[in-house]
């Protein structure tokens, strides 16, 4: 019978701990990758939610108003116009978006040129997958005035002019108001309208 010495057993011992190891980081790799996707897909619906939400909330409350006089973030949250877990200081003032980035809701100029006659809720601090599905997304035509996709921060000052002539966002959706005969924005324009930073915005425009 042959006694394996003690170099040979180190050696057996040594290749299957190798082995095991090989096998744990080839499936923490594969988690970690669909831990990843999950989030990611997680957070898009979130978004959704959160956006889908201001738009009801905002116009069912100005549903007997003029217009839009005073809506900014700190009533918005007063008012509970969003979801509290968006509201991030104390009033409303701060609020954030399912990915982090900075959300602005103001009123704007309406397509009849009134003033305070329509809204516009800015996501800001998009990666580009996210500013991609969310630009190119159906938002319905139901008082949608138009979405401006920016691979830079947009702030409440960078009012929309809604009642301009129709940007043509057939060839380039970047830094255009995208109106309602223009959308939804196709994939391919989103895409290439949304930049790698992660600083990408996107605003949205309802009367």
């Amino acid at each position: 019978m042959k006694i394996l010495n003690k170099n040979e057993q180190s050696g057996r011992s040594m290749v299957e701990m190798l082995g095991v190891l090989a096998i744990i980081g080839v499936l923490s790799v594969g988690g970690i990758s669909g831990y990843s996707k999950a989030m990611a897909k997680y957070k898009l619906t979130k978004a959704q939610d959160q956006l889908t939400m201001m738009i009801m909330n905002i116009r069912t409350a100005y549903v007997t108003s003029p217009g839009y006089p005073g809506l900014d973030n700190a009533l918005a949250g007063d008012y509970k116009l969003v979801s509290q877990e968006m509201v991030v200081s104390q009033g409303g003032s701060s609020l954030i978006s399912a990915f982090g980035g900075e959300v602005i809701v103001s009123a704007v100029q309406g397509a009849d040129g009134t003033a305070n006659g329509a809204f516009q809720i800015i996501f800001n601090g998009l990666g580009k997958d996210a500013c991609t599905s969310l630009a190119s997304s159906d938002w319905g035509t139901d008082g949608l005035l138009g979405i401006k996709v920016s691979s830079a921060k947009q702030s409440k000052d960078d009012s929309i002019a809604t009642g301009a002539t129709a940007a043509d966002c057939s060839s380039d959706a970047k830094d255009k108001l995208c109106q309602p005969a223009e959308l939804p924005i196709a994939l391919g324009l989103a895409r290439s309208a949304c930049s790698s930073n992660n600083q990408n915005s996107i605003s949205w425009v309802y009367n």
